[in-house]
């Protein structure tokens, strides 16, 4: 399994049994605040809004805290300015990494971001300097067990207009898209019966860089874990391989 999608597993595993709520809650209000300025308030309208508060209800997310977010998106709950950026950068060993974050101040998350990267091994670079490494797909998270067989939930997902499907985790299947068919391909899975946990546009690496230096890969984990515990951090994408036994003894220590 390649590393940018054994990390993808591990915050899938991480986020259910995180004891950090009051954080993952805080970032579920700001995709939900982001979608609503974006898309409007009516998730029936809004696609990305429907999905941000499906993902919120599957983390456990109070109902009282989504609407207050729709509301904030909205401009009727307060003044948040709340904008969507990205940063992009190199960590330790070439590995390319794009953060994509939602904020009310975009210097002081530009400033945290920054001092991360320079902490642990890396380096923040301009907008642009990673992103041609990546290409931007639509991502359908299917959870285990499915409610097809392996044959059929591949048939159904090429017949809703999908790309690909791939099982390379335990828990989770993703079925994969054009990002413009994204809301169409997830309708026609869910008429075909399939229950999807969430669909949004992800960043998938065009190549992969292999990191065994020891000290390297525990720098780099060590750069993820931090970004991604970042409260304006949503998402963070890379491009790097990593042998899974190590990377699983790195993170358990």
């Amino acid at each position: 399994m390649s590393g940018h999608s054994k990390w993808a597993t591990i915050k899938r595993q991480k986020a259910v049994v995180d004891a950090k709520k009051g954080a993952t809650y805080a970032k579920m209000a700001r995709e939900i605040i982001v979608a609503t300025k974006l898309g409007g308030s009516d998730p029936n309208a809004n696609f990305r809004l429907r999905d941000a508060i499906t993902r919120a209800k599957a983390e456990g997310v109070p109902n009282d805290n989504i609407q207050r977010a729709i509301e904030k998106g909205a401009g009727s709950g307060g003044s948040d300015q709340m904008e969507e950026l990205t940063y992009e950068g190199y960590g330790p060993g070439g590995v390319a990494i794009m953060v994509r974050c939602a904020t009310d101040n975009r210097n002081r998350t530009a400033g945290d971001i920054r001092s991360y990267f320079s902490k642990y091994g890396g380096n923040m670079g301009e907008t642009g300097c990673v992103n041609w490494m990546f290409k931007e797909r639509g991502e359908i998270t299917l959870p285990h067990p499915l409610k097809l067989s392996e044959d059929d939930t591949l048939l159904a997902a090429l017949e809703a207009g999908a790309e690909d499907v791939e099982n390379e985790a335990d828990d989770f299947t993703l079925v994969l898209c054009q990002p413009a068919l994204l809301e169409n391909v997830s309708a026609n899975l869910t008429k075909a019966g399939l229950v999807f946990t969430s669909a949004e546009t992800a960043m998938a690496p065009l190549s992969t860089v292999e990191i065994s230096d020891r000290d390297a890969a525990k720098q780099l984990l060590k750069l993820l874990d931090v970004l991604e515990n970042h409260d304006d951090v949503q998402t963070v994408y890379t491009n790097f391989e990593m042998d899974q036994a190590l990377m699983q003894e790195l993170m358990a220590g």
